[in-house]
């Protein structure tokens, strides 16, 4: 009978022991946390964390109930300012694809773009899980395999879209996202604000645009609003500037005109709308 309980005790302590192992190898493969991902990764550029102060990106990214284990879609990533954020934070248990501008783009800035970031996906261990897709506003893109996705971001892109082909653009894109994410799968969208009541002719140039127009073609699209924040709003941004948006930092399009001003005023004024795609088409 010792012998026995002996035996029992012995196997407890080894399923205990296997427990504790599993524990520790989940905690190995987790991956960073959000916090880590934006303040102890480095992978992300001395210079972009510079820009947290204006872009929030734990506060936006939280808002947006980003999750490590999830499927997401960057927008039109540029130069990755985001993407070395999601990159790590994804990598372990999730899956980012980066809608980059389309490979039949031939305008140089475009192209140097991708070009740019492609090179750092093949060469940059922290984006090595990345999928790139493409993304144009006015066809049907594939960013991703439709109804696969959790989460599609967007920042400060709308109103590129918008100046290039209006509302049909506008609606082309949500349309886009729509097709591609799960339903109860949300969309996320960062702009510059335009205020309500001034006139729409000016979101053809400015860089600004109005939140109204966002919403109005996203629920054309089929989406839901389900939350908004001033995460990233600017009470000192007019929105009324000589270049649009460009005036003020990081581009600084007046050179040394005003530079003084436009850097007390920092980055622009942004609206930050949260979309649901329904669970169930009605």
């Amino acid at each position: 009978m010792k012998a026995m309980t002996q035996m029992m005790t012995v196997a407890a302590a080894t399923l205990l022991l296997m427990a504790c192992g599993n524990n520790d190898s989940t905690s190995e493969v987790s991956g960073m946390t959000l916090t880590q991902a934006v303040n102890e990764n480095p992978a992300r550029d001395p210079e972009n964390l510079k820009r947290d102060v204006y872009r929030n990106p734990i506060e936006t990214l939280t808002f947006f109930d980003v999750q490590p284990d999830m499927t997401v879609v960057e927008i039109w990533p540029g130069g990755g300012w985001y993407t070395e954020i999601l990159a790590p934070y994804l990598k372990e248990q999730g899956q980012l694809y980066a809608a980059h501008f389309p490979q039949s783009e031939t305008r140089d800035f475009y192209v140097n773009s991708r070009k740019k970031f492609v090179e750092r996906v093949a060469s940059d261990e922290a984006f090595s899980a990345i999928q790139v897709t493409e993304f144009a506003p006015s066809e049907n893109s594939a960013i991703a395999p439709a109804g696969s996705v959790d989460r599609i971001l967007t920042f400060r892109n709308l109103h590129n879209w918008y100046m290039g082909g209006g509302n049909q653009a506008l609606e082309g894109a949500f349309a886009t996202f729509y097709t591609a994410l799960k339903p109860g799968g949300i969309l996320g969208v960062v702009d510059h604000r335009l205020p309500e009541q001034r006139p729409v002719t000016e979101q053809d140039s400015s860089g600004y645009m109005k939140a109204s127009i966002a919403i109005a073609a996203a629920q054309a699209a089929g989406f839901v609003l389900v939350a908004e924040s001033d995460i990233n709003a600017n009470p000192e941004d007019t929105a009324a500037h000589p270049r649009g948006v460009w005036s003020l930092p990081p581009t600084l399009s007046l050179g040394e005109q005003d530079r003084a001003r436009y850097q007390a005023i920092g980055e622009s004024d942004r609206f930050t709308l949260k979309f649901k795609k329904p669970e169930t088409s009605s």
